[in-house]
């Protein structure tokens, strides 16, 4: 069923305060299709929705928003090392992770707790701990929105980089993701040496270590990092940490001999939390949206912001990293506009 004036303030984890035009639940591919004929026959943007945990929406949005619901989950060995799992795009990812940890199955564990839906996990080619979303897909399925086509594509063509696919670039816009097909190896395969995920498993006997110890560890360690949207409404990292040359990387580090910086093929990556701190923005607040106090890359809001407050606090953050190092900070959330577009802030 479409609804009309429909509040978006409980379906986005900042909370931020808007209203929908029209909007409604896909539970099926029919159900899709519908929505799609409605939007077309409307001339409206019909923008997808998951758990609005990566999103930063508008006071009004002129569109058709579609929450994403589809469910279902399977398992299928298809020999002795590996786990054919092929999931839904509306399952809770977390939740998927663990289903699959809980079957000793390893390669997601490292991406344990991270916030939103299945389907909008390659989208940005969600990352943590060393792991990356794209590292054992096998291929997604897809909606194609301007034919109304369902195809099949293998995780090669999805073009993933860091924070980055096709569906950010050529297929922005036009794909909903139905659900993903993975092979994940049932013998252990542990990523161990990234941030503090080797201590925090130190006590552990490294040669019987089960996923589940890993996705606890990696869950203990967000979790006093990292604020509950529940309780503290944030949309996880607001900043991709920046990739810059060595050159500018080894200036940054002269002047900054703390800068905490990775290997990033010929360049190195910088941690944007850090920067944001040493430009003064830890704990900050301004009005009803500010920094949260323990980790600078995270930007919070009281609930009863607008999106406009949020951004003016990250452009002040990003001319203020900018003038102290010379890098720009790229907003890691989609920020829409009036008529459910992309805007750059």
């Amino acid at each position: 069923m479409i609804q009309q004036q429909v509040d978006l303030a409980k379906f986005n984890t900042l909370r931020l305060n808007c209203v929908a035009s029209f909007f409604t639940d896909v539970s099926a591919l029919e159900q899709l299709r519908e929505a799609n004929s409605f939007a077309a026959s409307r001339n409206l943007p019909l923008m997808l929705l998951g758990e609005g945990s990566n999103i930063v929406l508008p006071p009004k949005l002129e569109a058709l928003v579609v929450r994403i619901a589809l469910r279902g989950l399977d398992f299928s060995a298809v020999s002795s090392q590996r786990t054919e799992v092929t999931v839904a795009a509306g399952e809770n990812w977390d939740w998927f992770v663990e289903r699959c940890v809980s079957r000793n199955l390893w390669g997601l564990e490292n991406l344990s707790l991270i916030p939103g839906l299945v389907g909008a996990a390659p989208i940005q080619n969600i990352g943590a701990y060393g792991a990356e979303f794209k590292e054992h897909l096998t291929s997604l399925e897809l909606f194609d929105l301007a034919n109304g086509k369902v195809e099949t594509v293998s995780a090669s063509e999805c073009l993933f980089g860091y924070r980055d696919s096709i569906f950010k670039q050529a297929y922005r816009d036009r794909f909903v993701i139905l659900g993903a097909r993975f092979s994940l190896p049932n013998k252990a395969e542990p990523r161990l040496q990234y941030g503090g995920l080797a201590s925090e498993l130190q006590s552990e006997d490294s040669n019987s270590l089960t996923p589940m110890q890993v996705r606890e560890a990696v869950c203990r360690i967000r979790r006093s990092k990292l604020p509950d949207p529940e309780i503290t409404p944030n949309a996880g990292s607001f900043f991709k940490n920046p990739i810059v040359s060595e050159e500018l990387a080894e200036n940054i580090a002269q002047k900054y001999p703390q800068l905490i910086s990775f290997e990033s093929g010929s360049n190195r990556k910088l941690a944007a939390g850090w920067l944001i701190e040493q430009a003064g923005f830890k704990g900050k607040c301004s009005g009803p949206v500010g920094v949260y106090e323990k980790q600078a890359l995270v930007l919070i809001t009281n609930g009863g912001a607008q999106s406009l407050q949020l951004l003016d606090l990250a452009a002040e953050i990003q001319a203020r990293v900018l003038e102290l190092f010379g890098v720009e900070l790229e907003i890691e959330p989609r920020c829409y506009n009036l008529h459910a577009e992309i805007t750059n802030p």
